[in-house]
């Protein structure tokens, strides 16, 4: 079996994975529903895996280790001004949810029900690793005199907060918006719109030094 080929079939598994345990939970989805839905032979599964639970493990890992790698770049990135850098961030956090907002589902449910203690403590790992970027970008612009003194936790929880909540309330949203609930395309363009605007009007409000 060649290279690309057996990435493709673990890619497949993982998307299809990502939608059923959105969908239904992961104790409301079995193997054999993934494998179908990814169009793969059941025994893939053990194959690439091990088990369900091993999967929903190497999900959350390929989503998670993205959001690093490209978290790292952004804050090791000298040509770009601290407030330029949390815009960029504010953006890529926006991008993330909407678009990933069945993966962001799954990590919910797994965090809040606490059916995993080692996925939990995986997530929370993760999670850690994101704000310590943040609180160095944060920190970066402290040392150079463009962003005030601010509680880290509290900006990055007002930026995550605020995302969940127009995410989680999505019909009151897509009333209050004017958008069609039923096109998906459309609330994606302008909930984040929407949330873009409003981030960087907040953050540069609340970060810019007197």
């Amino acid at each position: 079996m060649a290279l690309a080929e057996k990435t493709d079939k673990r890619v497949q598994l993982l998307i299809a994975a990502e939608q059923l345990f959105a969908e239904k939970g992961f104790d409301g989805t079995s193997v054999r529903d993934i494998a179908q839905l990814a169009e793969v032979n059941l025994a893939m599964i053990s194959y690439y895996f091990g088990s369900k639970e091993r999967l929903l493990k190497a999900l959350i890992e390929y989503n998670f280790n993205l959001n690093i790698e490209l978290l790292e770049d952004l804050s090791k990135n000298e040509s770009i001004s601290p407030m330029d850098k949390i815009l960029q961030l504010a953006d890529f956090y926006v991008d993330k949810f909407i678009l990933k907002r069945r993966f962001h589902t799954i990590v919910s449910q797994e965090y809040n029900t606490g059916r995993s203690s080692e996925i939990k403590e995986l997530i929370t790992n993760f999670k850690m690793r994101n704000f310590e970027r943040v609180k160095g970008i944060l920190a970066e612009g402290q040392r150079k005199k463009v962003f005030r003194k601010v509680d880290p936790e509290m900006t990055m929880a007002t930026l995550i907060g605020t995302i969940n909540q127009v995410i989680n309330s999505r019909n009151m949203y897509c009333i209050l918006l004017r958008i069609d609930s039923d096109n998906e395309e459309d609330y994606r363009r302008k909930v984040t719109e929407r949330l873009k605007i409003h981030f960087r009007q907040l953050l540069r409000s609340h970060l810019a030094a007197e």
